[in-house]
């Protein structure tokens, strides 16, 4: 299967990678001690039960050193498994596969954490009426991938760069003189969409007044959030922000915000535990 993700080059980020691990000098290892005729049967097993995301990059990785390599992948991306599940078979030439495998986990770990803690923080805010927002906190060169994984565990993406919104913060804030003056400066810009961090109450009023369409409580408690969307009364989407962790996010989701973000579902999600046997055929 091809791995089709807009604005994300799947060929090259799969060329890339694979050179930076194999250097100039190859796969000594695999080229000393696999004899170049020899053929390994893979297995890709969860040792944790996680949220799947990444096998097509997987598969992209062992095709592209071994394009005759037989592939069956037994589970799809965005399934939940249990520990010990079998995510993916694979045939092909040992050296191959021997030489893609640590690209190809990496990947699919990574991926895999993402979406799983990403999943844990959908299932704290079920019946909430919130939906969950990713943030730009993410590893240079991997925004897509990660945000990616963020949708496959059930988020929404919020912006993908600096291009697509206008996010003033504390310190955009402080250079313009208020939030006022900023959301007016953005609005005469032609922006369309001007999002506004506030971390006061007296902020949201000069905020709406000047243009804001979408408003970034930020650390704010649950008591003050609830004033908070009391006073906005729905005139634009109230976002929480800001410290938000597995155990507090059920309150701030119930305070009536439309939206809750969390920088933590790509900044510290721990790699999925998944691992790939190969026996002999």
């Amino acid at each position: 299967m091809t791995f089709v993700l807009d604005g994300f080059d799947t060929d090259a980020f799969v060329t890339a990678t694979l050179a930076e691990d194999l250097g100039d000098g190859g796969d000594v290892t695999s080229a000393a001690v696999i004899p170049e005729t020899a053929r390994f049967v893979a297995v890709m097993d969860s040792r944790d039960a996680i949220t799947v995301c990444g096998l097509p990059l997987a598969e992209a990785f062992f095709r592209h050193l071994d394009p005759a390599a037989q592939v069956e992948t037994l589970v799809a991306d965005g399934d939940r498994v249990a520990a010990g599940t079998t995510l993916m078979r694979i045939t092909g030439q040992a050296r191959a596969l021997l030489t893609a495998e640590r690209s190809a986990l990496n990947t699919v770990q990574h991926l895999s954490g993402i979406a799983t803690l990403t999943a844990a923080y959908v299932d704290a805010i079920a019946g909430s009426g919130a939906t969950l927002l990713d943030t730009r906190k993410t590893i240079p060169g991997l925004r897509r991938l990660e945000k990616y994984a963020t949708r496959t565990g059930g988020a929404k993406n919020h912006r993908m760069g600096l291009w697509d919104a206008a996010m003033i913060k504390d310190n955009h804030v402080a250079v313009a003189g208020g939030v006022g003056p900023a959301a007016a400066l953005a609005k005469a810009a032609g922006i369309a969409t001007i999002i506004v961090e506030v971390d006061r109450i007296d902020q949201i009023t000069p905020a709406l007044a000047a243009g804001a369409t979408h408003l970034l409580l930020d650390n704010m408690a649950p008591a003050i959030l609830g004033e908070a969307v009391a006073i906005v009364a729905g005139r634009v989407p109230t976002e929480a922000s800001g410290g938000v962790t597995l155990e507090t996010i059920g309150a701030i989701a119930r305070t009536g915000v439309d939206y809750v973000s969390v920088g933590r579902i790509t900044q510290s999600a721990p790699a999925a535990d998944i691992g790939l046997d190969f026996a002999s055929i």
